[in-house]
């Protein structure tokens, strides 16, 4: 009888191990983990460099620069990545195959592609940094942004035409929407400051500037959270980490706050540069994720992520040490890994 009963209890202390295991490696599946390699479900790094995401219907939509090995030097790529979760992300192409648009030169660079959706038009709108040599000696003395469309989320986007926004030289530009839905474009113009400037009706235009920082910041982020507008970026350093700072304001025309550390400047914010404040709004609490860069110039098919949900609030926005966490896009809620669990 005892013999029965111990071989039915280690059966049943089996199947919970199994249970466990099978629990603990579907929760790996849903970790984030900041500046580690990060597979596609196809297995593949992501690439969707110095990108942006948007949500339509029940997924979201991360552009980015594609940067994998192999690519025909005489075109740029911007790829695409789906997913429902913001962790397992399914490769849906490049959405952007294009050669030098404008003869601008050999050494012409596309970076930092953002999209929006167009409600009144029902079409996808991407904006993008276009640069080069053309009119000047400098690599970047091109200077503008282009434009391009399609139906689709996962396009083909099919490029119109670049322009420097209201006149101004643009490089780094980042993107933001409002809670009412107002799209903005933000970019940074060497000679004068940071722009933050209001898109037209289309999207097709840059229509207004809604406010110029003076200050020598790229890598451009805003996010509105409990009324108040937290604007984030770099300073120019190139391709090199520093410390990003912050500013708020109650109104996107300012007054703005002093410039303050989002990291501890020691850290040149690990290692990594700012391109999007991505706000997840659940059904019990909001999100607010750091997206950044881990650039590596060399190796950039290998460059690397830091997203992390910053503290924020009553003026503060803190970027904590990385760590494995995970996301609930439904609740709006995260919780950071521990060995022994979640916390």
């Amino acid at each position: 009888m005892k013999t029965i009963m111990y071989s039915k209890l280690r059966k049943l202390l089996l199947f919970v191990c199994i249970i466990a295991g099978a629990a603990e490696l579907s929760a790996q599946k849903n970790v984030i983990r900041p500046k580690e390699i990060w597979p596609d479900k196809s297995g593949n790094h992501i690439q969707a460099h110095g990108g942006g995401i948007i949500k339509a219907g029940k997924k979201y939509y991360w552009y980015g620069e594609e940067r994998r090995q192999g690519l025909d030097p005489a075109y740029r790529y911007v790829s695409c990545y789906s997913s429902k979760d913001l962790v397992n992300w399914e490769f849906k192409g490049d959405v952007l195959k294009m050669s030098d648009p404008d003869s601008i030169g050999k050494t012409w660079v596309l970076e930092r592609p953002k999209v929006y959706y167009n409600a009144g038009t029902k079409k996808y709108v991407m904006y993008m940094h276009l640069d080069g040599p053309k009119g000047g000696k400098s690599g970047y003395a091109y200077a503008r942004v282009g434009v391009a469309i399609s139906d689709k989320a996962t396009g083909p986007f099919r490029y119109i035409r670049s322009f420097r926004p209201l006149g101004f030289e643009s490089r780094d530009i980042g993107q933001f929407i409002d809670d009412d839905g107002t799209a903005y474009l933000i970019f940074e113009d060497r000679p004068n400051g940071f722009h933050i400037a209001r898109l037209s009706a289309d999207y097709l235009d840059v229509e207004k500037d809604m406010c110029l920082l003076k200050a020598p910041i790229e890598g451009g982020a805003i996010v509105h959270y409990k009324g108040l507008y937290y604007v984030l970026g770099s300073a120019l350093t190139g391709w090199a980490p520093n410390p990003n700072k912050y500013a708020t304001a109650e109104n996107l025309e300012g007054p703005w706050s002093e410039f303050r550390d989002v990291a501890p400047p020691e850290s040149r914010t690990y290692g990594s540069q700012s391109t999007m404040l991505l706000k997840v709004a659940g059904k019990k609490d909001t999100t607010v994720i750091f997206m950044g860069d881990v650039w590596k110039p060399s190796t950039q098919w290998d460059s690397r992520y830091l997203w992390m949900p910053v503290e924020i609030g009553d003026g503060k926005l803190w970027l904590p040490e990385p760590k494995p966490w995970t996301i609930n896009v439904k609740t709006g809620e995260r919780a950071m890994i521990i060995p022994n669990g979640l916390k």
